[in-house]
């Protein structure tokens, strides 16, 4: 009998995984559209570019920083800022996602991408929480009891590029060029 529960207590964990599992995989489709949305709805001002901008510049500079440290799927990485945060890459993107909506000056924009990142975020983070305790065990577990100490590695910025961190720094880039545009043009 215990084991018959246990397998109906596995199978309903799994039911309950594969949506947060289906959206953290389709995020970045999802990312997409949204930033289309929120590039047809903006109404940004210099000012507001110029603000949303700076906040965003600085989330970008904490994604590459964790970028620059993390070993994806070799280690419970624990040097840089993963010393004070579980997930630096989703603190960055939380603070491009606010200087996005700084930029845009839109409400709508605004309820739409905190509902994305929300919603996305949380599912990412259920699902990644999940893979590292499945691969490292009882490492993971001690890294987020800060039992484990920390490691010191220098910032490498191949390994950011091997964490592709590129496409996220492109992809600011684009969309605050494509916002500037739409102040310079008026549309």
């Amino acid at each position: 009998m215990p084991d018959t529960l246990t397998r109906l207590v596995e199978a309903f964990a799994s039911l309950r995984a594969r949506p947060a599992e289906t959206l953290a995989r389709r995020r970045v489709a999802l990312g997409f559209l949204a930033g289309v949305a929120t590039l047809v709805l903006a109404r940004p001002t210099w000012t507001t570019w110029q603000v949303g901008l700076v906040v965003a510049l600085i989330g970008e500079t904490i994604r590459l920083w964790a970028a620059g440290h993390l070993e994806k799927g070799r280690e419970v990485t624990c040097s840089g800022p993963y010393r004070w945060t579980s997930h630096p890459l989703y603190l960055g993107s939380s603070f491009v996602a606010l200087g996005v909506i700084i930029a845009a000056r839109s409400v709508l924009v605004g309820v739409m991408v905190a509902g994305y990142m929300a919603v996305t975020t949380a599912a990412a983070i259920r699902t990644e929480e999940a893979f590292l305790r499945r691969t490292f065990g009882g490492a993971y577990d001690e890294y987020k009891r800060s039992l484990r100490p920390t490691a010191e590695r220098r910032f490498a910025l191949e390994r950011a590029t091997r964490n592709r961190e590129y496409r996220a720094v492109l992809g600011l880039a684009l969309g605050f060029g494509i916002l500037a545009l739409k102040i310079a043009l008026s549309i």
